[in-house]
């Protein structure tokens, strides 16, 4: 019995020390993880890589990101080296490259998406009939007309199987099985974007959510849905179009919100489009206070002004008539507004979302694949 006690050296209890499991950082190397923070920066900081890095040696002496191995100057050099940053010969000035672009673009796709994936997503869903592009896990009993290649013939096996025995093989017109497949339209969207000076008042950075939605809205569009096309459109004092390589760049300024010069833009891109279908996301946080007549900015920035309002559902009543839908995601609570998007919204027979920041993407991710996703027989 003497043998089977433990001795001391076996009684000591192993120590462990438990971390939080992020397995987004599993098996990075030390550059990839340092890389990702990085590229969040740059979409805070408008493509600003000076004060970018800045923030990155903040966070660094506070959470300490790096470790004697790999310091932070081993990651400036490795980003020049990997070509995500570059240096001007001429002034010294250090800015991001196309690669980089197109990486913020990537992982903003990357975040918003992984956001819907968690939600209870809805469809909205329109029947019209042709051959579907995408199968559709969805199967119905056969109907006249139906053609060959719609049948789903595992599954009209097993009907037969189940139906008439496994004995002798006996397949009847009420076994088979036709599997659905999902039409997808070729659709011309233009994103408008509110940048007046309201959308970081009250110390609630709105643009940079807008941003990352316009990025990951541009790098869906671009490589999943090659032949759709995607405009994106700037409104302030005047609205303009800017090129999907400049999103990261993106910044608010000293601006009133003319929504009808940034209707009046998108109307302009969507009629030079050739797609049959063609749609406007708008995301706004504040009243129209502006419009231009002529070379004068008429402005009111103390309420609902009927004169504004009236060009804004004019336009609105516009769009409608041209079968363009108008999506408006409200990212802001007052009630006398949400009232005049509603209105605006019942005048273009459109949508309107209200949305929180956090929701954005996903709400607006969700409106274009339920658009793009229409069942059919």
């Amino acid at each position: 019995m003497s043998e089977l006690l433990p001795t001391k050296k076996t009684c000591e209890v192993i120590g462990f020390r438990f971390n939080k499991f992020d397995p987004g950082q599993q098996g990075k190397s030390k550059f990839d993880q340092l890389l990702d923070a990085f590229m969040q920066l740059l979409t805070y900081t408008n493509g600003d890589v000076s004060e970018a890095l800045s923030w990155m040696n903040q966070l660094d002496k506070e959470y300490e990101l790096t470790d004697s191995e790999y310091g932070m100057g081993d990651f400036i050099e490795d980003l020049r080296d990997k070509g995500y940053i570059q240096e001007n010969s001429v002034n010294g000035e250090i800015t991001i490259t196309p690669k980089t672009e197109q990486g913020i673009r990537k992982r903003s796709l990357e975040e918003i998406f992984g956001k819907l994936k968690k939600t209870k997503s809805g469809d909205h869903h329109t029947f019209k009939p042709g051959q579907g592009d995408e199968l559709n896990p969805e199967t119905r009993p056969f109907q006249f007309g139906d053609m060959l290649e719609q049948i789903d013939f595992t599954a009209s096996i097993r009907n037969a199987q189940i139906n008439h025995g496994i004995e002798a093989f006996n397949m009847q017109e009420d076994d088979l099985a036709i599997r659905e497949t999902d039409f997808k339209s070729q659709t011309s969207t233009v994103l408008m974007i509110d940048i007046s000076h309201s959308m970081i008042l009250y110390g609630e950075d709105r643009i940079t959510p807008a941003k990352k939605v316009a990025m990951a809205l541009s790098e869906l569009i671009t490589t999943r849905y090659p032949k759709d096309t995607i405009d994106i459109v700037v409104f302030g004092n005047d609205a303009w179009p800017v090129e999907i390589k400049d999103l990261p760049y993106l910044q608010v300024g000293p601006y009133h919100t003319n929504t009808v010069a940034g209707l009046e833009l998108a109307m302009d891109i969507l009629r030079r489009r050739k797609n049959p279908n063609k749609q406007i996301f708008m995301i706004t946080d504040g009243k129209p206070t502006c419009l231009k007549s002529g070379k004068r900015y008429y402005k009111n920035s103390y309420g609902l002004d009927r004169k504004i309002t009236s060009r804004c559902l004019n336009l609105a009543a516009q769009c409608k008539k041209l079968k363009i839908p108008i999506t408006t995601f409200m990212i802001a609570t007052d009630p006398y507004l949400q009232r005049f998007v509603q209105e605006f919204t019942e005048t273009n027979n459109g949508k309107a979302f209200f949305a929180s920041l956090d929701r954005l993407g996903a709400f607006i991710f969700r409106d274009f694949e339920s658009g793009k996703r229409k069942t059919v027989f």
